[in-house]
């Protein structure tokens, strides 16, 4: 059965940042051009309530090999949200000058239900229900002065389990973000430059993997240049600490990383993201045997098409949406881990966002990744894993018909392939006794209806 250094296989190794458990998300949770109807005004803001309920079916919840015994379940899922906002653009249009002070905050709430479809394992699923919560706070001061300044804070609790059907969400977790920074814009907002901390905590809630818990401290830049009216030079960069306050298998160390390219388009419907840098990592030598490190170039590279045209808007008469259009892209960097210190993410995939009519949307997205690891330890220090790498592919499709102006049905199907042969050893003393296979393949389908102001 998983252990708790094998964690970071079930979870993208370690990525569990905010941006990923949004992306694990419904999408008008990830993004609010899905989510958003026209709202309600309340003196100088906009309120956007939802709610969401759907029924579906999950393959492979416990993410587990064939070797291990695969199990599904039916699934409920049911979520309320809200995001409260300064006025936008359509509703400020012809109005007063822009506020000084712009603030966005939100929240949402999604209870999982599971039902075993062999109910043998009715109680099993039944100890698995769960609450997921996620809430966000943004304040920009001056965001079109000369100096201007922001601060940001994420909250995100995501259940998560193991493949071991005794241990209820054992993989539960908290993680809080907040950060803060100053941006300078001289000559008009042409060219603007941004200096920022952030800090973050990783808290896990189950005293028996508390040795993961860690937090990270960033110091990060940003700027910007643009040299034609849509088109930008960038550059970005950041140094991150990671500290494990409990005695722990798992190093602490630092992580460098600086990027320089363009974006922007490139004809009238053609844009081009183009990034290219370095990351490097340092982390120290704890209980573990010298660590691998990581010495080599990142990169982030999407073509996007846009189909109605890259200087046009559609007819957001029932929400703000954004431009369809279609991409491809690549991405390359360096992620802490649970397993081993750091896992190295070289990711290809293609896209697909359309609205239709302003009534119905769909959202396409699929990918192949490659992660390398490095060799990972038992906290005794005996070698656990040496360095390897496995394959991965996922797929997403989204789509939903909106019935009025604030009803909607939708449908989602998610898909996720490991394809590797590796297995980790889960007993140090005797380590051919029952390994963790980390192939797996699991799909997700849901049907839903969605109310949205």
């Amino acid at each position: 059965m998983k252990s708790c250094l094998t964690l970071a296989a079930t979870v993208l190794l370690g990525a569990i940042s905010l941006e990923a458990h949004a992306q694990s998300q419904q999408p008008w949770l990830a993004d609010r051009k899905y989510g958003e109807g026209m709202g309600v005004r309340v003196g100088n803001l906009e309120l956007h309530p939802g709610v969401a309920g759907e029924i579906g079916y999950d393959s492979n919840y416990f993410l587990r090999a064939p070797e291990e015994g695969v199990l599904s379940a039916y699934r409920l899922r049911i979520t309320p949200s809200i995001t409260l906002a300064t006025l936008g653009q359509q509703r400020t249009q012809g109005g007063p000058q822009p506020s000084k002070v712009t603030f966005r905050g939100g929240a949402y709430l999604a209870y999982n239900e599971l039902i075993a479809t062999d109910s043998k394992y009715k109680s099993e699923f039944a100890d698995q229900r769960h609450l997921d919560v996620g809430a966000d706070l943004a304040l920009n001061i001056l965001p079109v002065g000369r100096v201007g300044a922001d601060t940001y804070l994420n909250f995100v609790r995501q259940g998560q389990p193991s493949n071991n059907t005794d241990a209820q969400n054992a993989f539960d977790r908290d993680s809080f973000r907040a950060g803060a920074g100053a941006t300078w814009r001289p000559g008009g907002g042409l060219f603007d430059w941004r200096l920022g901390y952030e800090f973050l905590y990783n808290y896990f809630e189950k005293d028996a993997y508390g040795y993961l818990n860690n937090y990270q401290h960033q110091v990060n830049m940003r700027g910007r240049w643009r040299f034609l009216p849509r088109t930008a030079l960038l550059y970005d960069g950041n140094y991150t600490w990671v500290i494990y306050p409990n005695p722990s298998s798992q190093n602490d160390g630092t992580i460098a990383r600086s990027r320089i390219g363009m974006n922007g388009l490139i004809t009238n419907q053609l844009s081009l993201l183009a990034m290219i840098g370095w990351a490097g990592t340092f982390y120290n030598q704890n209980t573990n045997p010298t660590p691998q490190q990581f010495d080599s170039i990142t990169a982030q590279a999407e073509l996007k098409w846009f189909i109605s045209g890259g200087a046009d808007t559609m007819n957001a008469g029932s929400a703000p949406v954004g431009l369809s259009y279609a991409s491809i892209g690549y991405t390359r960097d360096v992620s802490n881990s649970y397993l081993g210190n750091f896992y190295q993410k070289d990711r290809g995939y293609v896209g697909l966002s359309y609205m239709l009519g302003g009534s119905f949307l769909t959202s396409v997205t699929a990918g192949f990744a490659n992660l390398a690891f490095p060799e990972s330890y038992f906290p005794s220090g005996a070698r656990q894993k040496e360095a390897f790498s496995e394959q991965r592919v996922d797929a997403s499709v989204f789509g939903e018909y909106r019935l009025s102006n604030t009803f909607g049905l939708n449908a989602t199907f998610n898909f996720d392939q490991n394809f590797t042969g590796e297995s980790i050893p889960t007993n140090e003393n005797d380590p051919g006794l029952n390994p963790d296979y980390l192939a797996y393949q699991r799909w997700q389908i849901f049907l839903g209806a969605r109310w949205f102001l």
